[in-house]
């Protein structure tokens, strides 16, 4: 299914079949007289008393070849209320035929203009499916046209557009199989976003051992495949004023390691990467609507095998900080890639904050489910940020709790720190404690544990299952309500 959008002064009567309409909460229809025939309004407004308001969308066939359809936007309704109702509409109407309607804003008020957009962005972002490897592809094409005097701008259907490429870019990445995007592919599609203005980096293994980056290598070296870390950089201000950064954990595929997993399952291990894939995709939506800032992703890239080289239990490898680390078990992995990634990140771009992603630990999905990622901070002000990002775009972030007490459940006895606790409990929380020792110089820095929330096997509110793309809208609210 593709959804295109087009953007018209006016429709002529004859295209004007499927018929798209705002009210409000009542389902006041006097805007629709002129849309109409005298009898099909006297006939809507009979139909309108047997109707179940609370639905807000309500459709009427007129005839078999006309078909209004009233979307009720209450006073108060905010922009992911709206997103929603644009995800319920793809629902409702992507399998019906005539596939083609007129989505006419005269009957909504001008104050309400970017309703529309947020009403549009939901349904685009509904529509997405994953069918490159499908012999036979859903053909079917919804079509909506925008009509009438209350559309949004051009500026907002720009910034809307890039969100939806962005998150639909991280999707695609974490949809993709282990065999198709190990970490040599995966860097070289990072690599062609320099199309966009981005300034790409790739450390490939010779240029991570001279560096000192052994806590990534380590995960990566019972593979075939190469590990890489990748920067990103975003130049959208003329000064040098310190970037944002974003780092993300991208093991292509987890196996486990010599720690292997159960096999049930272990085919959702391909979306061990969402973590990066947010970066990625945050990065391509901020190069492509030229946001007013300066941003830096940085993402480390490998696969986690069980081959002849691969990391023991046991082993004790030294990290870019310095710091040592007794690899107790070698699925506990992701705080391993971030640690180099954090420490180089912090160091090389001295940023304003730091905010890492990464389908870290299964701990997070029993205590908060597929409703919140985990939000473990540093910063107060930080927090309180994509919490209100979170809840403004619906992807929703919940802190939990950092403390020097924990820190007793991975200090090593044979060195610095281990990258578990054998204890048992807090296994989010460790793994985050963790992570805060290689944040050196108290840079404001989120982690946020997604673990729940990037790949959705039943679907959700604004996705139809599979790679939800979560973070990408989040990250960029968080920017542009605070940074830009």
């Amino acid at each position: 299914m593709s959804v295109k959008i087009d953007y018209k002064n006016s429709l002529s009567k004859k295209n004007l079949s499927n018929l798209v309409l705002f009210t409000n909460e009542s389902f006041n229809i006097n805007n629709l007289k002129k849309y109409v025939s005298n009898a099909e309004y006297s006939f809507i407004l009979d139909l309108i008393k047997t109707k179940d308001l609370k639905k807000k969308i309500l459709s009427f066939d007129l005839n078999s070849k006309k078909k209004i359809i009233l979307i009720s936007i209450k006073k108060n309704i905010k922009s992911f209320e709206a997103e929603k109702l644009g995800a319920k509409f793809y629902d409702l109407y992507k399998d019906q035929k005539p596939n083609s309607y007129n989505l006419n804003t005269d009957t909504i008020s001008s104050e309400f203009k970017i309703i529309v957009g947020y009403f549009l962005h939901g349904l685009k972002l509904k529509s997405y499916l994953f069918e490159k490897y499908k012999t036979k592809k859903n053909k079917n094409n919804l079509s909506i046209i925008v009509t009438g005097k209350n559309q949004i701008s051009l500026k907002d259907q720009s910034k809307f557009r890039a969100i939806e490429e962005g998150t639909f870019y991280a999707r695609d990445l974490v949809s993709e199989p282990g065999n198709v995007l190990h970490p040599d592919e995966y860097a070289k599609r990072i690599n062609s976003l320099k199309k966009l203005g981005l300034k790409i980096n790739i450390f490939d293994e010779k240029r991570l051992k001279k560096l000192g980056m052994n806590t990534l290598l380590g995960v990566g070296q019972g593979s075939i495949r190469g590990s890489y870390l990748v920067t990103m950089e975003w130049n959208g201000l003329k000064d040098k004023s310190k970037p944002l950064a974003f780092v993300g954990k991208g093991v292509c595929f987890d196996t486990g390691g010599i720690s292997l997993k159960p096999a049930k399952f272990m085919e959702d291990m391909t979306y061990d990467m969402a973590g990066s894939a947010v970066v990625v995709g945050l990065m391509k939506s901020l190069a492509t609507r030229k946001a007013k800032i300066n941003a830096v992703g940085v993402v480390g890239l490998v696969e986690n095998m069980p081959g002849g080289n691969a990391q023991r239990p046991g082993d004790i490898v030294k990290s870019y900080s310095g710091q040592t680390v007794e690899v107790l078990n070698t699925d506990a992995e992701g705080r391993l890639v971030l640690a180099d990634a954090l420490t180089y990140t912090e160091e090389k771009f001295k940023p304003k904050i730091i905010v890492d992603l990464a389908t870290l630990t299964g701990a997070i999905i029993v205590s908060l489910g597929s409703e919140y990622a985990g939000l473990f901070s540093n910063d107060d002000r930080l927090s309180k940020q994509l919490i209100s990002a979170g809840e403004d775009v619906e992807e929703k972030v919940w802190r939990m709790p950092l403390n020097k007490n924990f820190d007793k459940l991975i200090d090593s006895k044979n060195a610095d720190m281990q990258n578990i606790n054998y204890v048992g409990g807090a296994g989010s929380t460790t793994a985050a404690q963790f992570l805060q020792r290689f944040i050196l110089k108290k840079t404001p820095w989120a982690h946020l544990d997604i673990a729940g929330m990037a790949f959705s096997k039943y679907g959700g509110a604004l996705n139809s299952g599979g790679a939800t793309g979560y973070g990408v809208r989040l990250l960029n609210k968080l920017i542009e309500d605070n940074y830009e």
